[in-house]
This record gives structure tokens, C-alpha cells and sequence, in this order.
């Protein structure tokens, strides 16, 4: 399911939602955790029931989580997860370091294409950005 993250990319600031404890310190989980479920809260971008499945089949295939885990997940944290899982992607292909309309999207894609990237994050010719969340 491809999920628009326009305005998420634009306003966001990922590192708010992503960071490592050597960027953030001992704290860094439990702040872009937290940072996430606010924002999660405030701007679900997953708003349909749809789009909720999609992120609950994409915890459940990423093995990252038991069943039990998964179930107990309501729409802020899948939202919450859904901010991480864009946040982190954004910051490894330098989305967030770059202003939007001086990104090299024909670079992205011949990075993805030689398997640096797994490509999830791509740009259509309306430009809309767009998160492919596979389950």
C-alpha cells in the first residue's frame, strides 16, 4: 500500500523521530519514541482502517514484535511506528538533510537500483512523495 507522506516530509523533522544513542544519547529510544506517539496523536497519517492493516501486517512480517505485542498496538502506536519506520528511511537516504525541491531523486533511484536503499520512499510526477509499506 502506498501511503502519501508529503506533508510529513516537508514539516517533519526527522531526527526528532529516528536517531541513534550515540546522535541522542542513553535517552534516545524513549524520546523519538515518545516524540512519535505525540506526533502520531496530533497527525495520524495512517487514517483509514486500510492503512492500519497495512502497518499491522508490515509489524507482523517484520518479526519484530509477538502476537501479543501486536495486538495491543492501537492506532497511535501504529502511527507512532509508522513516523519511525519513515523518519529512519528519511535520514538514511539524507531526505531530511536536503531541501525538498534539491533532492536528487534520479540519484535515489539509482542507489536503490544497486540495492544500496530498499526504495520504499519514491516521488511521483504530481510531486507527492509516497511510502510503500509492504506486509
Amino acid at each position: 500500500m502506498e501511503i502519501d507522506i508529503t506533508d510529513f516530509v516537508t514539516d517533519a523533522d526527522a531526527f526528532e523521530f529516528s536517531a541513534s544513542r550515540i546522535e541522542r544519547g542513553d535517552n534516545a529510544g524513549p524520546e523519538t519514541w515518545a516524540n512519535a506517539k505525540a506526533e502520531a496523536a496530533a497527525w495520524p497519517m495512517l487514517d483509514t482502517e486500510d492503512k492500519l492493516d497495512a502497518m499491522r501486517d508490515w509489524a507482523r512480517a517484520s518479526g519484530g514484535w509477538d502476537a501479543k505485542e501486536r495486538a495491543a498496538f492501537d492506532a497511535t502506536d501504529l502511527n507512532a511506528l509508522f513516523i519511525q519506520l519513515v523518519s529512519g528511511d528519511m535520514r538514511e537516504m539524507g531526505l531530511d538533510d536536503a531541501f525538498l525541491d534539491e533532492f536528487d531523486w534520479s540519484e535515489y533511484e539509482a542507489r536503490c537500483n544497486a540495492g544500496e536503499f530498499f526504495g520504499q520512499i519514491f516521488k511521483t510526477d504530481d510531486g507527492r512523495i509516497y511510502y510503500s509499506l509492504w506486509g
